[in-house]
């Protein structure tokens, strides 16, 4: 997902279930010095929701579910 988020960060940020952040990200990257702030910004809202999924599964094996 992090290559994905590097190549084609709208893409990454949309899989995300972030709609109106992969507009955002979208028209960044549609300037050609905005291609790298849209990566960097992708690869943070990915890793982002994959360590509150991580939270989740712990949370959930905490309390017994």
């Amino acid at each position: 997902m992090i290559v994905v988020a590097i190549l084609l960060p709208w893409l990454a940020v949309l899989i995300e279930r972030h709609p109106f952040k992969a507009v955002a990200c979208l028209l960044l990257q549609l300037t050609v010095v905005g291609w790298i702030p849209a990566a960097v910004w992708a690869v943070a809202v990915v890793r982002e929701d994959r360590r509150g999924r991580q939270y989740q599964q712990i949370l959930r094996v905490l309390h017994g579910r």
